[in-house]
């Protein structure tokens, strides 16, 4: 059953869906899987790439049933095999906007329209920029918000990882494979990440600390070649060697599409029922990084996604015996 949708279908106008997921990674597919499977008419459109933020993490160590952990990719792979397997419908597209009407909701991309009784949301989150001189000008030359997708690029070299948390921890040590030395900055004297990265990093050997300490600047002519570093203690500014810089200084939701739609935090979160993952509008639920919760993990997602699920397919059934 594992397929995407033919051209005739892609340009059947008249068809309204039970369910449109929108975001592929692992919420959107755990959605997929179990609303397919409940036999519900169920698209998900996603517009990148499948696997969402979970496609390129190196290794995934702490999500149940593998002990020795699995690549992002691969665990990527696996569900969104088990999801199509059920029938799941899958199609490029980044949605822009939705349009509510009566019975119905309009699911807008840069395409085209699609007609669903309900939808999901699992659109997660991405990195947040620093917004600082030159990170946009050496933005895929030699500035990455992602280890996994251009490490390799960078053997043999010297470069900063900017952060403190579990994503810059476990990036830094991937970059370990590459790169011949890694400074990691932190605007405070400790680190926010997991014991165990903290530990692996700290043992690392080409791993060392620049504490209480911020970038201001990216310089370089056709690559990054230094830094600006400012000491948010002594407001003393020097200026560092490197080859590379790679962001992990937190991340925001991929939300702005739906202000004014549904409800969201000041953040961008969007709120929920916690019960049944309901957003404020009837028949729009939300699932995964992108909703306002504790912890953002892909088990905490998966099980988002088979709770929007079950609860889309209730909603249907109410709305059928109404």
């Amino acid at each position: 059953m594992s397929r995407t949708l033919t051209k005739s279908e892609k340009n059947r106008g008249g068809e309204i869906y039970d369910v449109v997921i929108v975001g592929g990674g692992p919420a959107g597919l755990t959605a997929g899987l179990y609303a397919s499977r409940a036999r519900l008419n169920t698209l998900l459109l996603e517009g990148i790439s499948v696997g969402g933020q979970m496609m390129t993490t190196d290794i995934v160590e702490n999500y149940p049933g593998f002990p020795q952990g699995i690549s992002g990719a691969d665990l990527t792979a696996i569900m969104e095999e088990h999801a199509k397997r059920f029938g799941l419908m899958t199609e490029m597209g980044e949605v822009i906007g939705l349009e509510l009407t009566s019975g119905e909701k309009l699911v807008k991309t840069v395409d085209r329209e699609y007609r669903a009784e309900a939808i999901i949301i699992c659109t997660g989150t991405e990195y947040r920029k620093l917004g600082i001189p030159g990170e946009a000008k050496f933005t895929g030359r030699g500035v990455s918000y992602c280890a996994t997708c251009d490490g390799a690029f960078f053997k043999d070299n010297k470069i900063v990882v900017v952060g403190g948390g579990d994503s810059a921890l476990t990036e830094a040590l991937f970059l370990t494979k590459f790169a011949k030395e890694i400074t990691i900055i932190h605007r405070r004297d400790a680190l926010r990440a997991t014991k165990i990265y903290q530990e692996r990093a700290f043992s690392n050997p080409k791993i060392n600390f620049l504490w209480n300490s911020v970038v201001e600047e990216i310089k370089g002519n056709q690559t990054v070649e230094s830094i600006l570093v400012k000491n948010v203690t002594s407001g003393e500014v020097s200026e560092v060697p490197t080859e590379g810089v790679f962001m992990f200084v937190g991340i925001e939701p991929k939300t702005a599409f739906l202000r004014g739609v549904v409800e969201l935090d000041e953040s961008g979160y969007i709120l929920v029922d916690e019960n049944n993952l309901q957003t404020s509008v009837d028949g729009i639920f939300a699932a995964g990084d992108a909703r306002k919760k504790m912890l953002r993990q892909v088990a905490t997602a998966v099980g988002d996604g088979a709770t929007a699920a079950f609860a889309v397919e209730k909603y249907l059934e109410e709305r059928e015996n109404t």
